[in-house]
């Protein structure tokens, strides 16, 4: 006669069985087990302007989300954050660099949880000379580059949100010169670089503060011819 067995679909397990059927059709072993998961870091130590990556690994794509906590040493904690888990590893970049107004210096806890998986990883936040370009600039830039600001509120944009010790604006903005201010438009190449991440914080902030020196970057009574 022939027996046939039926296998029941379960979600969210990795199904492990082994049938050993005998002249009887009977089913010796069955075993289920949770999907595993496992998460490393590059590294165990930041500091700012570097951006946090770490890999999440995984027995079964589920279709669930992992769900993140990123913790302080103090107790603080922010929203959950989801991930989507769409291979057997994932790494996870984050979009965002490390920001002295943002993040303070200590220890920091990731938490992560998938298909009822847990695991925490940690890493040290930790003070240097680096500084960086605030992300609040981005979308000044952004605006800037679609023609929506001025060039004067793009260098007041510089000038109100970073950092002195990456750039030193010398100008007085006022609402009768704020539009007159010229930044040649070959500049917006350079931009567009930074947004993407091919130029850094630094190269991007030295430029403008050369043409700033040369008087390039300039009011109409300052302004000398571009080079």
């Amino acid at each position: 006669m022939d027996k046939r067995i039926s296998q029941p679909m379960i979600s969210k397990k990795i199904i492990f069985f082994v049938l050993l059927i005998g002249s009887t059709g009977s089913i010796s072993t069955i075993a289920f087990a949770e999907p595993q998961m496992y998460a490393t870091i590059e590294k165990t130590t930041y500091t700012y302007c570097e951006r946090l990556v770490y890999t999440i690994e995984v027995s079964e794509v589920t279709g669930d989300l992992a769900i993140i906590h990123i913790r302080d040493g103090a107790g603080g904690q922010s929203s959950a954050i989801p991930i989507p888990i769409e291979k057997l590893s994932n790494p996870i970049p984050s979009p965002h660099p490390f920001e002295k107004d943002i993040f303070p210096l200590g220890k920091y806890f990731i938490d992560i949880e998938y298909s009822g998986a847990t695991t925490t990883l940690e890493f040290d936040l930790i003070d240097s000379d680096n500084i960086c370009i605030s992300e609040a600039m981005q979308p000044v830039v952004i605006r800037w580059i679609n023609g929506e600001f001025t060039d004067g509120m793009l260098i007041s944009g510089f000038q109100n949100i970073v950092d002195k010790k990456l750039i030193d604006i010398p100008f007085e903005f006022n609402e009768n010169n704020i539009d007159s201010l010229y930044v040649p438009e070959w500049v917006k190449s350079i931009a567009k670089g930074w947004i993407m991440g091919i130029i850094s914080d630094q190269m991007f902030t030295k430029n403008l503060q050369y043409l700033i020196d040369e008087k390039i970057i300039s009011f109409p009574d300052e302004r000398v011819s571009e080079i």
